[in-house]
């Protein structure tokens, strides 16, 4: 790049440019360009608000073409700047290259609609496409600045639609590639699209996509939730593959900040997503069900939308007018996807493998049908062959006709019926034949070498053969040797010496073999002897037959000498040792093998070994070797300042390590890595001995926690209770402290009843700087006082008050005017103690049911109360000590109390499904919103969980009046009129005008008459036999009368007689309602 300078020399209506780049002069005429992303049509018409008086210089950067707006009726003159003559000289090159069309702007875009596609139908579009989007959403979503300089969220005007809009048509344009665009866009960014996708198809706002029946939605509507949903799935797939952390370099330094604000939105997403992975998969199969061809969005319907976005609902044609793709094609890629989610759920739940074979059987049957180029169905073939392939095997499941022709099955069948001899039989011969690949023998070795670390010592010498059987293999593809093999050479047995000839005489084909294996074989055995230090072993090497024929005499007389010349020294690497602190380290390996196994290693001592080896081979921080291994950042400035490399990233690795098991459940080896890492810096850091103490305490919390959850009542020890304690009360300065160790603490108190401890003895200082102690004190405070006086409410109305902030909204976060809300997006509020996706978080590590159900009381009533469009209120406990009104309700985001109150009575019913009061609030929660089907199920099952499956009469406070007018009113609005006769039985005054009413209507979605043996009341049957005779109705009226005439409803039967005929006519009748909604 030059600079020239330029000044004003004459006025003119016309500008010629002179420019002088080194000894080449040029005149230009001036074009209508762009400078500095500004459009010309700005300046076309007017003339700028200030202009450079005559005579002024302006400096200008000019590039190859050179184009300048004039902004003035002026001429202006160019005067070069002095360069240098290597300068001048590269500007005489680059200006003789021809020119680079410019890249096209974002803008341009929105100046002329018709830009877009035909920037799309080039072969190599200028931006590519995914850029595009990346561009459009950039722009759109960028938050403005009011008068008061705080920053709101974007503003929803025509500008940001249409620039959404036309990022939707990039990816209309790429079919909904997930692959592509997942290849080149961000998880937020993906994210972002996606949800405007939802927002465009008219998706319910507000409903779960698993709530939705998708074969009753506009096929747009629909084919939007399975593909945002299927991204879902396939996003927690890609999170669980490894990947290399990029490495920052110099001119990185300064992003660190938007790179970890990046990396927190992303985990943000992933934490949301695999919490709703359950109803993405429900959807999903849902879809399988649907036989009818779908429809995606093109750029035709796109704008359709944009012209007129009352057309998106219904068969109408912005629905119908997409592209369409048949049900197999979609099927086949669901089938897929599902498949993966699967078999990455098959690591904690084995038994989804064999859902995720089921799906991949159904993907290959499918793919068969399908053209060679589908429309919509990308998936890798090769990919799916292998998911295949692992099924069968994880499963143990045999396909006669390919399994014996394979070697993948003979081996895999050689494991599942443990015949471990025929294994190593196979290791050898495929050193012959070399058809498994190196990745797949290691594999297997891996995993029996799991087996023997869970505890199954049988294996151990299985492990060794295998081992030696791949150092062979490995040797005649001219691969490094492993880790494990170097390991196993530092004493070994005779044994294993002679296995191992005997392996390299049975892996060299004697009629066959090239001279370049047979030269590999004879250097592999030359470096086994030199490696051997004690000598018989080394002597029963070089006097083996396949030792004398493949070396060379000179060679043969070389390491004669050696060995003569060695004295018997004691190899003292080979010694037990002692501490973990003396480990040596073995011979220098392949850096990749010993990164590999570092990965794979849970064990600290091993870990400590391979890190050795490492450093000395290479100085560099190898902390960095896993993109999974995450450390707090609390943390991570005190661990990265340990000056010793080594040090350093073994502190790294094992406290990495070990909050990975924590996260799994694995106590046991996280127990094991946190000890050694104590052990590690209690000898020069006091500070990181305090990190590693209250992370071992967050361990056996979340130990605890997880047994108690499984069913075990036993109370926490004294000791760690006292341990919890001390955590709550401590005040050692520039100690680095999670939050999440106080939340968990403060849940575990809350637990197991400790309540005295939290109201009346941790410090107020504590309570004042530590939300979850200070929301734990509250909640401790409200459930020791239940029920109490009136007196007691003082603690409640505080509780009260921290929780409407929670869910209050700060007012510079405002709606988009079309009230439209992220599925992702979180409106957390600053006014609160805490946001409340944290609020959450901390609901949902509690389990005392007390605690749950205040809870619960709490926002069913704060629901009540901004929820001003519902009618009917939820019912729960203890609702008389909240408050009755709110005095700045507009303040309250209704949205998010209401989808808290819902998760809130879910997660409880997952502790207690047999909650009676907590399944009548969820009952009640789906009445006031209108699903009926689902508020019938809940009403029955709080029946029936009081009652041994209606085998005794359900408590009248279970069943009040006002349960039973609402399951009436489901009925009847489910069509089931019949059954809302039956029920108006059920209330203390019997209800004949609503039973006559249901009973009048000719169209029922119940069976009628098959209800009519569960009436007892004379009256309505005696109705029931009138209306039927007057319809000619004969075959129901005769049933009618038989109900009638059954002597135990006779009138003149004592009143013991009538009721027992009653409570038998209703347990029957509960029992047929629940096989019908259970």
């Amino acid at each position: 790049m030059s600079y020239v300078s330029c000044r004003c020399t004459s006025r003119s209506r016309f500008a010629v440019v002179s420019l002088s780049l080194g000894s080449r002069i040029e005149k230009t005429v001036v074009r209508n360009r762009f400078i500095e992303s500004t459009p010309l049509s700005h300046h076309e018409e007017s003339e700028p608000e200030s202009t450079p008086s005559a005579g002024a210089p302006l400096r200008v950067s000019c590039r190859s073409p050179v184009y300048f707006v004039v902004y003035s009726h002026r001429c202006w003159s160019f005067t070069p700047v002095k360069m240098s003559a290597e300068a001048a000289d590269r500007e005489a090159v680059t200006g003789s290259r021809p020119s680079t069309p410019p890249q096209t702007s974002w803008f341009e875009f929105l100046l002329d609609p018709s830009l877009l596609e035909q920037h799309l139908q080039k072969s190599n579009p200028d931006p590519s496409p995914v850029q595009l989007v990346i561009q459009f959403l950039e722009q759109a979503s960028k938050p403005s600045v009011n008068e008061q300089n705080l920053v709101q969220p974007p503003v929803d005007n025509r500008r940001n639609r249409t620039l959404k809009l036309l990022a939707l048509k990039v990816a209309a344009h790429l079919r909904w590639d997930l692959d592509v665009l997942e290849k080149g866009l961000t998880i937020p960014v993906l994210n972002m699209l996606l949800n405007e996708l939802l927002c465009v198809s008219k998706v319910p706002p507000g409903v779960k996509h698993v709530d939705l029946d998708l074969s009753t939605l506009p096929p747009t509507t629909a084919m939007a939730v399975l593909i945002y949903n299927r991204w879902a799935i396939r996003t927690i797939v890609l999170s669980s593959f490894p990947e290399k952390q990029a490495k920052p370099g110099p001119h990185q330094l300064n992003m660190i900040n938007l790179v970890q604000q990046e990396k927190e939105l992303t985990e943000n997403i992933l934490t949301v997503l695999k919490e709703q992975a359950s109803d993405s998969i429900m959807v999903l199969e849902g879809a399988l069900n649907i036989k009818k061809d779908f429809y995606i969005h093109t750029l035709h319907t796109l704008d359709l939308l944009a012209a007129g976005p009352s057309t998106a609902n219904g068969e109408t044609e912005s629905s119908t007018a997409g592209l369409r793709i048949s049900a197999d094609e979609l099927h086949c890629q669901v089938h897929y996807d599902l498949g993966g989610i699967y078999f990455q759920q098959g690591c904690s739940d084995p038994s989804a493998y064999e859902k995720a074979q089921e799906h991949f059987c159904k993907t290959r049957e499918l793919l068969t049908k399908l053209s060679s180029d589908p429309l919509h169905c990308h998936l890798d073939e090769k990919r799916l062959a292998g998911y295949w392939n692992a099924c069968r095997a994880l499963t143990g499941s045999s396909d006669p006709s390919d399994s014996q022709l394979t070697p993948y099955g003979l081996i895999n069948n050689l494991i599942k019926t443990q015949n471990y001899q025929g294994l190593i039989d196979a290791f050898i011969k495929d050193n012959v034949t070399h058809s498994l690949p190196n990745n797949f023998r290691h594999s297997v070795q891996l995993e029996l070498l799991h087996r023997v670390q869970q505890g199954d010592r049988a294996l151990e010498e299985v492990c060794h053969k295998l081992c030696l059987c791949n150092a062979v293999h490995d040797a005649l593809e001219g691969q490094v040797l492993s880790v494990r093999f170097q390991q196993l050479l530092l004493k070994p047995s005779a044994n294993t010496i002679s296995f191992l000839l005997e392996v390299c005489t049975k892996s060299l084909d004697k009629e066959h073999t090239s001279e370049t294996s047979r030269r590999k074989m004879a250097l592999f055995l030359k470096n086994l002897c030199e490696r051997l230090e004690e000598v018989p072993l080394a002597y029963m090497v070089s006097s083996h037959k396949l030792f004398m024929e493949l070396l060379t005499d000179e060679e043969k007389k070389t390491l004669l000498d050696q060995m003569r010349k060695r004295s018997a020294t004691v190899n003292l690497s080979a010694k037990p040792l002692p501490s973990f602190y003396d480990i040596p380290a073995s011979a220098s390996v392949n850096i990749g093998q010993l990164e590999q196994q570092l990965i794979l290693s849970l064990d600290a001592r091993q870990i400590r070994q391979i890190l050795i080896e490492l450093h000395g081979i290479a100085e560099r921080s190898f902390w960095r070797v896993n993109s999974k291994w995450e450390v707090p950042s609390d943390y991570i400035n005190v661990i990265l300042a340990i000056k010793d490399n080594l040090t350093r990233d073994l502190v790294y690795i094992l406290m990495a390590k070990g909050l990975h098991c924590v996260n799994i459940k694995d106590f046991v080896h996280g127990r094991q890595l946190f000890t050694a890492c104590l052990e590690l810096v209690t000898e020069f850091s006091p500070k990181l001995r305090q990190v590693m103490l209250n992370e071992m305490l967050l361990l056996e919390v979340r130990a605890h926690e997880a047994g108690a959850s499984e069913g075990n009542a036993e109370r926490p020890p004294p000791d760690l209770v006292s341990r919890v304690r001390g955590y709550l009360e401590m005040r050692i300065h520039d100690i680095p402290l999670r939050q999440v160790v106080g939340e968990e603490c403060v849940a575990f108190m809350l637990n197991w009843r400790e309540n005295e401890y939290l109201t009346l003895q941790v410090p107020t200082a504590l309570v004042n700087n530590n939300p979850y102690i200070k929301l734990g004190q509250l909640l401790a405070a409200t459930c020791k006082e239940l029920p109490g006086p009136k007196e007691s409410r003082r603690t409640a109305k505080e509780l009260w008050e921290a929780v409407v902030q929670i869910c209050s909204v700060s007012s510079q976060h405002k709606r988009s005017s079309d009230g439209r809300v992220s599925l992702i997006k979180q409106r957390d509020s600053s006014l609160g103690i805490l946001p409340r996706s944290k609020f959450i978080t901390f609901v949902k590590k509690l389990r005392e049911p007390l605690v749950l159900t205040t809870l619960i009381s709490l926002f069913v009533r704060l629901h009540s109360i901004v929820r001003v469009d519902i009618v009917n209120e939820v019912t729960a406990e203890h609702l008389s000590i909240w408050p009755s009104s709110l005095a700045n309700i507009q303040a309250v985001d209704v949205e998010a109390v209401a989808v808290t109150v819902k998760e809130l009575v879910t997660y409880a019913l997952t502790l207690n499904p047999n909650n009676q009061s907590w399944l009548i609030t969820q009952a009640d929660i789906y009445f006031v919103t209108n699903q009926y089907s689902a508020a019938m199920h809940y009403y029955l099952q709080a029946g029936t969980v009081c009652s041994d499956y209606f085998t005794k009469p359900v408590p009248p406070d279970v069943y009040t009046d006002q349960v039973l007018k609402r399951m009436i009113k489901c009925c009847s609005v489910l069509n089931c009129h019949t059954q809302v006769a039956v029920l108006c039985q059920f209330l203390r005054e019997v209800d004949y005008m609503t039973a006559f009413k249901a009973l009048q209507e000719q169209t029922s979605h119940d069976s009628m008459d098959s209800f009519y043996q569960y009436i007892w009341d004379v009256t309505i049957l005696e109705y029931l036999t009138h209306i039927h005779h007057k319809r000619g109705e004969i075959e129901k009226r005769q049933v009618a009368i038989k109900a009638i005439g059954q002597t135990e409803l006779n009138s003149s039967n004592p009143e013991e007689v009538l009721q027992l005929a009653a409570q038998k006519r209703k347990k029957k009748f509960l029992q047929a309602m629940a096989k019908l909604y259970f």
